[in-house]
């Protein structure tokens, strides 16, 4: 009897700690965000100048997405929308500075909920609802640092031990204002290649070569966490997503509905997991990666994520994944609904404020390269594409072909002559906001920044109505596919 008892105690405790061995074998995940950095400006998406030695490398030891983008080019809500798995208008916070409701569900939650350490150090920019999904939150100045990376090892450090750990991992790199820090003059400015919507003048090249600066530093940080990852052991069973929120805090890109302003880079490494130096052309969006973590972590995946995990492409880079990618541009410092549809070949968007101009946000309209585009303005020397931000009303619809047109510089959305792959993208993006309840408020959120001179306007500051209908924040619908 008492041989019985003990073999059944012996095959419990086998159970308990095959089951607490299988849990801790599980992939760490670390997502690591940058803040206003273009997919255009590391050295593995083809920078000559950037000096990004540690992504350099990862991207040779992983997989390289290019063609991964964002719901939005608009920081909070480019966050909140990673991290519910949901586009801007289906989170209630559409709006920059706008805060989600408590009933939106977000990822770290699941994570928490099924045994992993949840940890955040960096910026936030979220608002109260997802801090309940974190069992550690560093985002307070100064302890996060000038670039919001000087807590991300020591967290790594204090971490509970024996725990599968997520970890989100937030820079303020490079966002401005321009600050001194270690790698202040690491790239010369007459060396900096100025994009052709851009003046090519020596105020916005020393912008550019700053905003390089700290990128550099964001960079160097990256290299840390993984020196950290390989002492503690933890190097290869942990999973990186490196990505950014929107695109460069420059004119004519944060903000915009192109791929100046949409695209991401996205490297994900995996040394267990994932086989290295590959490229994927696959398109992924921004509310896949909500379930991607969750499937890694082997956690079930809700219905009310609107995206879809991408763990096929991770294991298979050659694999297709999504025909359309969708996102949209609402209110960010400036009176603004625009919504926009992309295939691998083609770009449509639809304007629903076309009276207005599209300069961009506040911070880069009193930058010195809006500054240099100013004068050319004013000289009457701009080029077309320069001349872009300043057009007013701007086209009810943009239609670009991306295999010719890199930059999106030729609108070919005319009334004129039969277009299929225009007429196949507005039915797309008229499916998509049904189906996912999207909304065009008359009472949208105006101007709070002047548009020539980036300063806050001498108004009373009032919200609006948000986007999205009465039943966006409950709908499952995730349109088109």
């Amino acid at each position: 009897m008492k041989s019985v008892s003990f073999t059944l105690v012996l095959m419990a405790l086998l159970a308990t700690n095959t089951s607490i061995y299988a849990q801790d074998n599980r992939p760490n995940i670390i997502m690591i965000i940058a803040d206003d950095i273009g997919y255009e400006d590391l050295g593995s998406y083809g920078n000559e100048i950037a000096v990004t030695p540690i992504t350099d490398r990862i991207a040779t030891e992983g997989v390289r997405f290019s063609n991964f983008f964002l719901t939005t080019s608009s920081c909070s809500p480019s966050r909140s929308s990673i991290i519910s798995g949901r586009y801007p208008h289906n989170t209630g916070a559409a709006e920059l500075h706008t805060a989600m409701p408590e009933q939106i569900l977000t990822f770290p939650e699941l994570l928490k909920e099924a045994g992993y350490f949840t940890g955040q150090s960096g910026k936030w920019h979220m608002g109260s609802v997802p801090r309940k999904g974190f069992d550690v939150i560093y985002d307070k100045k100064p302890q996060i640092g000038l670039g919001g990376e000087d807590y991300w090892v020591p967290l790594l450090k204090e971490r509970p031990k024996g725990k599968p750990f997520f970890l989100w991992l937030a820079a303020l790199d490079a966002h401005r204002p321009w600050a001194e820090n270690d790698f202040s003059g690491a790239h010369n400015p007459e060396e900096v290649i100025v994009p052709p919507y851009l003046a090519n003048g020596k105020a916005t090249k020393q912008d550019l070569a700053n905003y390089y600066d700290e990128i550099t530093r964001f960079d160097h940080f990256i290299g840390l966490v993984e020196e950290e990852l390989e002492r503690q052991g933890q190097l290869e069973n942990t999973i990186l997503f490196i990505l950014s929120d929107n695109g460069r805090p420059f004119p004519r890109s944060k903000t915009r509905l192109i791929d100046s302003g949409i695209k991401s880079p996205l490297l994900v490494k995996w040394p267990k997991g994932l086989k290295g130096g590959l490229t994927t052309d696959a398109l992924v969006s921004s509310i896949d990666l909500a379930p991607t973590f969750l499937q890694l972590a082997g956690v079930d995946i809700p219905d009310n994520f609107q995206g879809k995990s991408f763990l096929t492409v991770l294991k298979n880079p050659h694999l297709p994944f999504r025909n359309y990618v969708f996102a949209e541009h609402n209110w960010h410092d400036q009176e603004a609904h625009e919504r926009m549809v992309r295939t691998k070949d083609y770009l449509y968007i639809k304007n629903n404020r076309a009276q207005y101009a599209n300069p961009g946000p506040a911070d880069s309209n009193s930058s010195n390269s809006y500054a240099d585009l100013k004068k050319l303005r004013d000289q009457g020397k701009l080029n077309p594409a320069q001349a872009d931000i300043f057009i007013s009303p701007r086209p009810y619809e943009e239609f670009y072909a991306i295999v010719d047109d890199e930059f999106q510089l030729l609108n070919r959305a005319t009334p004129i002559g039969e277009n299929k792959a225009l007429d196949q993208l507005r039915k797309a993006l008229e499916v998509w906001s049904i189906e996912t309840d999207d909304s065009v408020p008359q009472n949208l959120t105006q101007d709070w920044y002047d548009t020539e001179t980036g300063k806050a306007l001498d108004i009373k500051r009032e919200r609006g109505e948000m986007p999205g209908g009465s039943n966006a924040l409950i709908t499952t619908e995730k349109g088109p596919f």
